[in-house]
């Protein structure tokens, strides 16, 4: 019998049961003849008791023992799969030996860790900083860099970075509210234009001055520019300055500007004022800085992008195929507005997110029942991610929260 210590439990082993799977640990234990390569095999060898002793779990060696004896490895539901396939590999039985169906289950199991490990690393990424205070030790004025990071990027490091993160997320909301009041014909008027630029100057002076913040505190300027929120930063203030930019070109030439005033609205400098002016909505990406359900939601999106572009293309196929129909059964009806299929994917759009504008309606009864059966698919189709995204998006959530809280 071959004498196996684990972890302090004994096992006997017959060596021609041992010997009958040559390319396993014990097998090669039991086929060897030199005692040095034998030695090799185990961790330790005790003479007077001719044991060999393996610091290895006796837990799971009893699944390994019971494979030598009946020749089929079996796999417990409450096993680690990692730890477990370490274990077999150290023994070195292959996977092989399960029978199918565990193998089958461990395997799925193994698919679910495997993702589950990807995301939490992706989340940890996530929450990381782009740097921390040991970056800043050594380098130039790093003390005084270290306390405008603080102040700017770890809200919960001061009040004084608490108050600034409020402020932050107000002239936000304020931007937003005086670019929407802009658009108001009351506010056109020469008193309420007047106030609404000072409103955007002002709003412009905060997001310049933290985002100057912000690239003195940084440690890298590689990393910096490419992270996305900064980036948003950028958009955030770059309207402003190309706007006077713009505004303030061949400022000389007073007749020339008096006409461009004048032409303002349909000039192609007018235009290009307009989108810039219009870029100012993506201030509002702002606040997923300091909101953590925005951060979830973003990570969600990240993470079931595959799922989102599977119900994507699900909802082009019912477009093309339900305004196909409806253009079959419809387009010989008198004054129909389903002249062609692309006249008809606007209803088939409409119907298959169930808003239902009513624009568009069939007039036959077949028109009618496509357009029942394009309905209720889009029931069908509009339920089926609402459950997964919810979840994964709770679960992230509360990831992002307890990692604020522990900070």
């Amino acid at each position: 019998l071959l004498n196996i210590n684990v972890g302090g439990k004994l096992f006997q082993i017959a060596y021609s049961v041992a010997a009958q799977y040559p390319i396993t640990r014990l097998g090669k234990l039991a086929l060897y003849t030199d005692p040095m390569k034998k030695l090799q095999l185990c961790d330790d060898y005790s003479v007077q008791k001719n044991e060999y002793f393996f610091d290895r779990d006796p837990s799971i060696f009893h699944y390994i023992f019971h494979f030598y004896r009946s020749g089929v490895l079996w796999i417990m539901d409450e096993m680690c799969p990692s730890n477990f396939v370490e274990e077999i590999e150290y023994w070195g039985i292959h996977l092989k030996y399960s029978q199918r169906c565990c193998r089958i289950l461990f395997e799925e199991k193994q698919d679910e860790l495997s993702e589950y490990l990807k995301i939490q690393k992706e989340l940890e990424a996530e929450l990381e900083p782009l740097v921390t205070a040991e970056h800043f030790e050594g380098k130039f004025l790093g003390g005084f860099r270290k306390s405008v990071w603080n102040l700017i990027e770890n809200p919960y490091s001061s009040v004084p970075a608490k108050i600034i993160a409020v402020m932050s997320s107000f002239f936000v909301l304020i931007s937003i509210v005086g670019m929407t009041l802009s658009t108001v014909e009351e506010m056109k008027q020469k008193t309420g234009k007047m106030w609404m630029e000072q409103l955007e100057m002002i709003c412009a002076i905060f997001f310049t001055s933290e985002y100057l913040m912000r690239l003195i505190s940084s440690s890298s300027f590689k990393k910096f520019l490419r992270a996305a929120f900064n980036a948003v930063d950028l958009v955030a203030i770059l309207p402003f300055y190309i706007q006077i930019l713009f505004e303030n070109l061949d400022q000389g030439d007073d007749l020339y500007h008096e006409e461009l005033d004048k032409m303002e609205s349909v000039s192609k400098l007018g235009k290009v004022l307009k989108l810039i002016k219009l870029m100012r909505i993506f201030r509002i990406l702002k606040l997923a800085r300091h909101s953590t359900g925005l951060r979830a939601f973003g990570f969600t999106m990240r993470q079931c992008y595959q799922q989102v572009c599977c119900l994507l293309l699900f909802i082009a196929m019912g477009v093309f195929t339900f305004s196909a129909l409806m253009h079959s059964v419809e387009h010989d009806v008198p004054g129909t507005n389903f002249t062609s299929i692309p006249y008809a994917w606007w209803w088939a759009a409409v119907s298959l997110s169930t808003v239902g504008y009513g624009d568009t309606v069939p007039d036959t009864v077949l028109g009618r029942m496509v357009a029942f059966g394009c309905i209720s698919f889009g029931i069908i189709l509009n339920g089926m991610p609402i459950s997964i995204l919810y979840n994964k998006f709770s679960d992230y959530y509360a990831k992002l929260k307890a990692h604020e809280t522990s900070n």
